[in-house]
């Protein structure tokens, strides 16, 4: 290992319900001590532990980022010691010496000898707003699982509502839907509650609206449509809760929102995942592997074998897959061609990952230069390579027979 360059420090094995801190420290002599105590997770024992490091005199301390217990101990001790997380894949013990003791001294060891690679942290009005945003994204699922609830309980009454309306909590649905949950079953009538362009399908939702409607299917899309409610009001006050915190980020969110189908969610989104300071981040590469939305690198013996992507983020990768899709459906943009060429040859799934890794990239450089987004347009494939392009169509209409004269044009010239 390297020299020692931090004389006093500990390190932190962290569970659920208790925690092994190893203090670690050189003597003037050359000799290396150390003591391991093993702490409670409540506030008071984390009190106690903070006391028994000062005790010792330490100052830096390291943790293991542990599912969520490392977040009460972080900040019981943030403000009275320098502390670093570091991911756990990072600091793995030796195989066959571990125990929650052994992991503590092994971390303290690595800290001493500065061998702990920071994880990134973010501040603590970050995390709140980061748990709010996930919050949000927990009930937009179940929100999901309850509309899919309603559609089965439609297609067991043998009402083919959605096979007429796009959405069937829409306007017309949701009138639909109170008043089959109120005792109508005519079709006739049903249909005649529709609205706007629906009216265009009035036939079709005469038909599709005539079925076998039975007490049991009005009382459960009743419930259905209770907790359905229940949701989109929780939704509701967790956007203006959201709005009240991102007030700080504002300038971050907005450059952030001229990004082709990166709305005002997705950007908060974003500030709650990564944050807004960039120079935590040394590159956008960096940014990019450590949000798990680039190709991984495996290459043995000359030969590249997989390289499917980390893990990374859970909720920014899906936040950045759904502004992918959108922006993919925007006309003339860079982004929709870069989909649509990569789309062509390597599948929708594939286009949408690396569009999503092309806006974070994106959002990097965005926010660190303090600029807004420039479209390079739908044609900027087009553009560099105009040449090869040119060459490409010309030998295929000979293929095919015809003979083409090339001519310069105000293009070429």
């Amino acid at each position: 290992m390297r020299d020692i360059v931090h004389r006093r420090c500990c390190g932190l094995d962290v569970h659920k319900d208790q925690i092994a801190a190893c203090v670690r420290w050189a003597e003037d002599n050359g000799e290396i001590e150390q003591e391991t105590r093993v702490f409670g997770t409540t506030t008071e024992q984390l009190r106690s532990m903070g006391d028994w490091m000062r005790g010792h005199g330490v100052q830096l301390v390291a943790m293991e980022s542990t599912g969520v217990y490392w977040r009460p101990v972080w900040n019981v001790l943030e403000g009275d010691f320098q502390l670093k997380l570091a991911n756990s894949q990072h600091i793995r013990n030796i195989p066959g010496k571990k125990t929650d003791k052994k992991d503590g001294a092994w971390i303290a060891k690595l800290l001493q000898h500065d061998l702990v690679p920071a994880s990134f942290v973010p501040d603590t009005r970050i995390q709140e707003l980061r748990e709010l945003t996930r919050a949000r994204a927990r009930l937009v699922q179940e929100k999901t699982a309850v509309a899919n609830r309603i559609q089965d309980v439609l297609e067991n009454a043998n009402i083919k509502l959605a096979s007429v309306a796009s959405d069937i909590l829409g306007r017309s649905g949701r009138a639909m839907l109170e008043a089959i949950m109120g005792g109508e079953s005519d079709p006739v009538r049903l249909a005649d509650l529709a609205k706007a362009q629906l009216r265009g399908k009035m036939q079709r939702l005469r038909l599709a609206l005539e079925g076998r409607i039975r007490e049991h299917h009005r009382f459960s899309l009743r419930q259905l449509m209770d907790h359905l409610e229940f949701l989109e009001g929780k939704i509701f006050i967790i956007e203006e809760e959201l709005r009240r915190r991102s007030q700080p980020y504002e300038e971050a969110i907005q450059l952030w929102m001229t990004i082709p189908g990166v709305r005002w969610l997705i950007a908060v989104t974003l500030a709650a995942e990564i944050g807004v300071d960039m120079q935590q981040f040394p590159s956008a590469a960096q940014l990019a592997s450590w949000a798990g939305v680039c190709p991984g690198n495996n290459e043995s013996g000359g030969k590249r074998k997989s390289g499917k992507t980390r893990k990374g983020s859970v909720w920014l990768r899906r936040a950045l897959c759904e502004a992918a899709w959108a922006a993919s459906r925007t006309k003339n943009t860079y982004l929709s061609a870069q989909y649509r060429r990569i789309a062509a040859k390597r599948g929708q799934k594939r286009a949408s990952l690396a569009v999503a890794h092309t806006i974070l990239v994106i959002a990097y450089h965005l926010l660190k230069n303090k600029v807004r987004y420039h479209e390079l347009g739908g044609d900027y494939f087009d553009r560099i390579r105009t040449a090869g392009l040119k060459r490409y169509y010309l030998r295929r209409l000979e293929q095919l027979g015809v003979s083409v004269t090339e001519s310069p044009t105000a293009l070429d010239s």
